[in-house]
């Protein structure tokens, strides 16, 4: 991708950052529905945690890496999510938390990569978390050295392959004992949905809207 494109692209994305984002009306698209979701709300347990979605232009397009969890004896055994985890006290805000759980589950290097701002954050009833979608770039398609214990795989996604409205489907996933049914978005053979999808949601949502005065649209 020239660079000038990729430029105008970061441009925009930033602008549209800045506007009343949409949150839950975009989340709800992608929500599974469930009764955990239900009945389960924040506590004095909850935990805050933070992801990073990060731009770079390759061949031609935007790309942002997913990575595909392990599988082990947890809520998000085996599922498809952005690199991130949880704050740490050492972490001085959930930006720092994004970064350097991206640097040590995928070997981002992170002196390149500049910040843009946030999605809507939101609460994971089955892992009791909140999670922060942190939105960043670096100028390059950067090399990935996924930790093995954390990571079976990073896929690379094209923005125009998660935009197409025909990679939409649903699903009935089993969590904990109950069947829930599930909104995903279905890329190189895998699954997205659960909070990773939700954030997609809202990203693509706000990738679409209208930067102030402007009737540009980012992936129109």
């Amino acid at each position: 991708m020239p660079h000038e494109a990729f430029s105008f692209f970061v441009s925009q994305l930033s602008e549209k950052l800045k506007n009343p984002l949409p949150g839950e009306s975009a989340h709800q698209t992608m929500q599974a529905s469930s009764k955990l979701r239900l009945n389960y709300k924040p506590n004095d347990r909850t935990r805050k945690s933070a992801v990073l979605i990060l731009f770079y232009p390759y061949q031609n397009q935007i790309y942002f890496p997913l990575i595909l969890r392990p599988a082990y004896d947890g809520v998000h055994s085996g599922q498809v999510a952005f690199p991130g985890g949880r704050y740490e006290l050492s972490d001085e805000n959930l930006t720092r938390t994004a970064l350097r759980e991206s640097q040590e589950e995928i070997g981002l290097r992170l002196t390149d990569v500049k910040i843009l701002g946030q999605l809507t954050e939101l609460f994971i009833p089955p892992s009791n978390f909140f999670v922060l979608p942190v939105i960043g770039y670096i100028p390059y398609r950067p090399d990935f050295f996924p930790d093995a214990r954390e990571v079976e795989d990073v896929f690379e996604i094209r923005l125009d392959e998660i935009s197409d409205s025909q990679i939409i489907g649903s699903s009935n996933i089993l969590i904990r004992g109950e069947q829930v049914f599930a909104p995903h978005y279905e890329v190189q053979g895998y699954k997205i949905w659960g909070a990773t999808a939700m954030m997609i949601s809202e990203l693509l949502s706000v990738l679409n809207s209208n930067v102030q005065g402007s009737t540009d649209q980012i992936l129109s």
